[in-house]
This record gives structure tokens, sequence and C-alpha cells, in this order.
């Protein structure tokens, strides 16, 4: 089987970017940018508001891939999943909703951040949004750079859970009580479509995985995410 990355999108201190648009991705620490409904979705979405950072963030991050491959806009619900790996998941709402229980003896717990103490809501928020029937779940991850999402989300389409697939990492900053080091600071997905001997004409141009860790793209090797996402904008799309 043959695969190919068709989309590629992000939100980290750097900025936010597509592939098509020819930006460039880093990962790095520091504030994010400010993330927009109506920079990232054209239709009124009144949920997007009350997400907690972690989910906005994940969320935005699959909606810029999804868009970069042209495949946002929908009709009829399709068989897409996602794969998503954290470090962190949703640990600052987590710290954020038990601030809420441990005042007043848990009589001010907060309902909506109760909500999203899952580091998987985002899934089911992108999934609603653009008509996802895939399977879905997120990966925990040590930490670093490395591309492990990546071979989960391979796995999907070689094992025939789905014909097309999300799949990349989101990570807020460590919360303050938590002292991490070299921790990367936001979201970055990839569409991954499983394809013949034909090569789709969106294409970023054709994922390997080797067992070493090593992805390549179109023969251009890739260790990191920094690595990965400027193979794909140098393969065209």
């Amino acid at each position: 089987m043959r695969i190919y990355i068709t989309g590629i999108g992000w939100v980290t201190p750097s900025g936010i970017g597509r592939g098509r648009a020819r930006d460039r991705f880093s990962w790095g620490s520091g504030e994010l940018p400010a993330l927009s409904r109506r920079e990232l979705f054209s239709e009124p979405y009144p949920r997007f508001g009350r997400l907690d950072d972690f989910s906005r963030l994940g969320l935005s991050g699959i909606a810029l891939a999804l868009s970069d491959a042209g495949l946002d806009a929908w009709q009829e619900k399709r068989p897409i999943g996602i794969v998503a790996e954290t470090r962190l998941g949703c640990l600052a709402t987590d710290i954020a909703y038990f601030d809420t229980v441990v005042s007043d003896g848990g009589a001010l717990a907060s309902p909506n951040l109760f909500a999203y103490t899952l580091s998987n809501t985002f899934l089911g928020e992108a999934a609603i949004r653009f008509g996802l029937t895939g399977p879905a779940f997120v990966a925990n991850c040590d930490g670093g750079n490395d591309l492990g999402c990546l071979r989960l989300g391979i796995d999907s389409l070689r094992y025939g859970d789905c014909p097309v697939v999300v799949t990349g990492r989101c990570d807020l900053a460590p919360p303050s009580a938590i002292p991490i080091r070299d921790a990367s600071t936001g979201a970055i997905f990839l569409v991954l479509a499983a394809g013949g001997e034909g090569v789709p004409p969106e294409s970023y141009g054709e994922l390997r995985w080797d067992s070493s860790g090593f992805a390549t793209v179109d023969g251009a090797a890739a260790g990191t995410w920094e690595e990965l996402a400027a193979a794909c904008i140098a393969g065209g799309g």
C-alpha cells in the first residue's frame, strides 16, 4: 500500500500555518497566537469559544490540516480517522477544574471545565464539525520531537480501519507547577491517504516509515516534525 500526505497545518508560538501557504513550521516555547473562529471556520461555530485551551488548539490544528487537504467542506459523513499524540494532554484543564472542586467543598465545581477533562474530547469536536466517522484516539508520548504518531496513523491505513487519517501532535505549555524541559508547545496535524499506483494530484509526496523511527517524503528523510514539514513544503503539493 502506498500512503501519501495530502494536507498539513499547525499552530505554534511561531504562528498559524498551512503547507500550501508555504508557511514555515517550527516548534518552540512561548505564547501561542490567539485562535479566532473567523480565521479557522467560515461559518458560525458557537461552541468554539467555550472550548478549553487544549481542545481549541487541537481542533484548530485538525481544521487547518483538513483545509489544506481540501477536506474541510462536506455534505455526507466520511470514514476519516484521527490519531493524535500528546505529552501532557489536558493536564492544564484538569488542574483548573480541580481548583474549582476544592473551593467551597466542591459546590462550585465547573461543569464546563469538567466536560474537557479528557484528552480525547477535541477529537469528538472535530468529528462532529467535519463529519468524520473513522476511529479516533489519543496516544501518550514520552516527549521530544519524534514522529511516533505517524506510525499509528500509517497502521490505521494499512489495517483498513479507514482510507484517510488525520494524525499529529498537540500540547500546551506545561503548568507552572510541573517543570518540564524542552516542552514543545503547539499542534501539528497531517492528512494521510491510502493510494494505489497513481499519485493524488494534491499530494505532497509519498510517505514511508522505517523501523528506526524515521520517515521519508518522496525519499527526503525526516526524523523530526520540522524536517517532515520542510519536506512536505519542498515537495510542492
